[in-house]
């Protein structure tokens, strides 16, 4: 058990018989009255999003998760399958819990898991991912004062913002906590 004003954000808990982790929090103290801790967090089981508020000097219980190095493979629409690479079991997640990252995961990229008791919960992208551009408009050099920029299409189906000079064929490197271009490959 640990004290509510000890959750951040990453911190994994359960209440209620519900795995919740902390996306947010803000730790509000009231001029006569007690501290309240306001946290945003996610079931790791459903992907639902939600606020709770806790008083201070309440306790939840903190889990523990276990990690480990999976291949992502394919995915069937509603599911997507990954592939541990020493024993070979393939895990499968929801499309809601892995909402924000479907647009970086392409065939082979490995990927961490996250997993309590045996259960898949959730997978954490590696810093930045490499990507081939499909589509993007011709950039032209113009009156610009300052850098300019053009939307391209990487192989995900990915939408962003490079300099003119990134061509189709091109492989870019994007920050997968921004979206955000860094540089030519």
């Amino acid at each position: 058990m640990i004290d509510a004003n000890k959750l951040r954000k990453g911190t994994t808990f359960t209440d209620n018989d519900n795995l919740y982790k902390v996306i947010d929090y803000s730790h509000q103290k009231m001029a006569r009255g007690g501290a309240t801790i306001k946290t945003k967090v996610i079931n790791l089981r459903s992907g639902s999003i939600t606020e709770k508020t806790f008083n201070s000097g309440e306790k939840v219980k903190d889990i523990h998760l276990d990690h480990e190095d999976v291949q992502y493979l394919y995915s069937d629409g509603n599911l997507y399958y990954f592939m541990n690479t020493e024993t070979y079991e393939q895990p499968a997640l929801s499309k809601e819990i892995l909402a924000d990252i479907i647009p970086y995961l392409v065939d082979g990229l490995v990927v961490k898991l996250s997993t309590y008791n045996g259960e898949a919960l959730d997978v954490e992208l590696p810093t930045t991912i490499e990507m081939e551009v499909i589509d993007a408009e011709p950039g032209y050099a113009g009156d610009t004062a300052t850098g300019a920029n053009k939307a391209v299409t990487v192989s995900s189906g990915l939408e962003v913002q490079t300099p003119l000079f990134i061509n189709i064929g091109d492989v870019i490197r994007i920050d997968t906590r921004t979206g955000n271009y860094l540089t030519r490959v």
